[in-house]
């Protein structure tokens, strides 16, 4: 790809001197990665890098190599592939814990115009050939964004949209069903629900699919944002399933969806019930969360001693009828950054996907760091939990009071 380097600083702010590349990369750089490692000198970089990934148990994180099969899908479809280890100490009781988990990012394929069922049915053909490229490379565990079998139309309140909601068993898990069972594969996927069960109610939800090809067990979005950027309670509810934790053949996962990773309690409750891995499908855009991105998950997966993956879809949706934002703008929500990465819980992490590209990224881990991590560091241990029930308690009742201490002189 062409690099548009040809940019000046003038009072502190970054100046084009041709035009910007308006693609969704940095000019013309596919992820920050990507642009520090073409431009600084490769012991400036190896520094660098130290510090924005971190080292996992004292040495940056390893590269995987994947089957050629893999890589000949990455090339012949374009979706950028990424494959990466993290490791855990020897024990001297325990095996390694060995799975490997992947991600997937991609865009819509058809205009937000053409007919529902052939936008849903390309976004699947668009799929196929990724998930193929996971299961040929020996992935345990996938995880897809947000939504994926459909576009991200919160921005609008067109009811007509909710056509694309379907049940748990519904056109979606049934052709992730096949995948799952031929590579024997764990495949979570998010869908928009259609509660047949409950007045057809709407609820945007997950489905996570056995390694049999069978139907483990659903959760649902227990936070939906309020933005009036967002129409999201416009369509579905809220969340009633708590914060389930899935027993695996290959370890304990959970899901915070979307919006669910702004609220550290919600991370708090997977971790309080066992996750070992949780996943964060997202639909997010850079007006709106960029600078968050790199930094929720990764302090969650620290604070909660277990591995994160970060999900969100690539390109830029533009609606027929968009809402109108509170700033008077047309509100289209702008371009979906894509970026999707993992952390782990010796806060190292991998370098993300592309902003602009379909990707799969791929993760070997040592579910053994979960524990060695809560060994070392004992936030578990060393957490007040009761004094937390304590105040939220309190904050709960009508009567609630501040605990706040005035300075007399102030």
């Amino acid at each position: 790809m062409d690099k548009s380097k040809d940019v000046e600083a003038e009072n502190g702010q970054v100046k084009e001197k041709t035009k910007a590349l308006n693609d969704g990369s940095i000019y013309g750089y596919e992820s920050l990665y990507s642009l520090l490692s073409a431009n600084l000198k490769p012991e400036l970089f190896q520094e660098v890098n130290r510090l924005l990934l971190g080292l996992n148990c004292g040495r940056a994180i390893d590269t995987l190599d994947l089957p050629e099969s893999a890589k000949a899908l990455s090339s012949e479809y374009e979706f950028d592939l990424q494959a990466f280890c993290f490791r855990a100490n020897k024990e001297f009781f325990r095996e390694p814990r060995a799975v490997r988990v992947g991600l997937i990012q991609n865009s819509i394929v058809l205009p937000t115009t053409a007919p529902f069922l052939e936008q849903k049915r390309a976004i699947f053909q668009k799929l196929q050939p990724i998930i193929e490229a996971a299961g040929a490379s020996g992935v345990n565990v996938l995880c897809l964004q947000e939504a994926w079998m459909m576009p991200y139309v919160f921005s609008t309140r067109e009811k007509g949209w909710c056509e694309f909601a379907e049940p748990v068993n519904g056109e979606s898990t049934k052709f992730l069903q096949d995948l799952a069972l031929k590579y024997n594969m764990v495949i979570v996927s998010p869908i928009i629900e259609r509660d047949d069960s409950c007045g057809e109610t709407l609820w945007n939800s997950v489905v996570v699919i056995g390694n049999h090809g069978n139907l483990i067990g659903k959760h649902r979005k227990n936070h939906i944002p309020g933005s009036v950027d967002l129409n999201e309670s416009s369509f579905y509810m809220v969340d009633n399933t708590g914060h389930p934790v899935f027993e695996t053949a290959f370890g304990n996962i959970a899901v915070n969806l979307c919006y669910g990773r702004h609220h550290p309690l919600n991370w708090l409750a997977f971790g309080l019930n066992g996750a070992e891995i949780v996943f964060n499908p997202s639909a997010s855009t850079g007006e709106t969360s960029e600078q968050m991105w790199p930094v929720e998950a990764r302090s969650a997966a620290i604070a909660n001693s277990y591995f994160v993956g970060s999900i969100n879809r690539v390109g830029t949706e533009k609606f027929t009828h968009p809402c109108t934002s509170s700033d008077g703008k047309p509100q289209n929500f702008g371009h979906f950054y894509g970026s999707s990465h993992f952390s782990a819980p010796d806060a190292s992490c991998t370098p993300s996907l592309s902003r602009n590209r379909d990707g799969l990224l791929i993760s070997d881990m040592d579910l053994n760091l979960c524990r060695q991590i809560k060994d070392r560091w004992e936030f578990r241990t060393t957490a007040r939990c009761e004094l937390y029930a304590e105040l939220l308690a309190h904050y709960l009742k009508p009567d609630f009071e501040l605990q706040v201490i005035a300075d007399p002189f102030k």
